[in-house]
């Protein structure tokens, strides 16, 4: 009994930790500011080849805006360095549309796709409204010189 007890507490306390670890590397990822919520599908077949879109390959995570880049976080993941960085001199918009069929199930309920190609590999990230309004922004705010292509 006294067994039982002690192994049910100590998962208890690793799942406690391991809860409080995911909260403090967001906080952590968020500190420095220019965050927001968007899932990333790297890798995304083109269109012509997907006529109804499914909701594989969609992974949830935070992008933080650094400079020139954007630095993209797994939610679920302990990793302290970003899973994916972005270079706004090499993003491509190719469109803008909203989620259809089984994607409306895997991304956040305002969401709005936005594909790209970034350095010849093509990908998709879904964000709000308002985030994909300052990410546009953004990539329009290139230094002089840069190119930029928003579609």
């Amino acid at each position: 009994m006294v067994l039982a007890l002690l192994v049910s507490g100590v998962v208890v306390a690793l799942v406690v930790v391991g809860l409080f670890v995911f909260g403090l590397r967001r906080r952590l990822i968020q500190r420095s500011g220019g965050t927001f919520d968007c899932s990333l599908r790297w890798g995304a077949p083109p269109p012509e080849s997907e006529p109804e879109p499914t909701g594989k390959g969609w992974v949830y995570g935070v992008a933080r805006y650094n400079g020139d880049r954007i630095e993209w976080f797994r939610v679920f993941s302990y990793a302290p360095r970003p899973r994916r960085v972005l270079e706004r001199a090499s993003i491509e918009v190719l469109e803008r549309r909203t989620p259809k069929g089984e994607e409306e199930l895997a991304l956040l309920s305002d969401a709005v796709v936005l594909a790209c190609r970034h350095s010849g590999t093509r990908l998709e990230l879904a964000m709000s409204d308002d985030a994909l309004t300052g990410f546009l922004a953004w990539l329009e705010a290139a230094p002089p010189g840069q190119r930029v292509n928003v579609a």
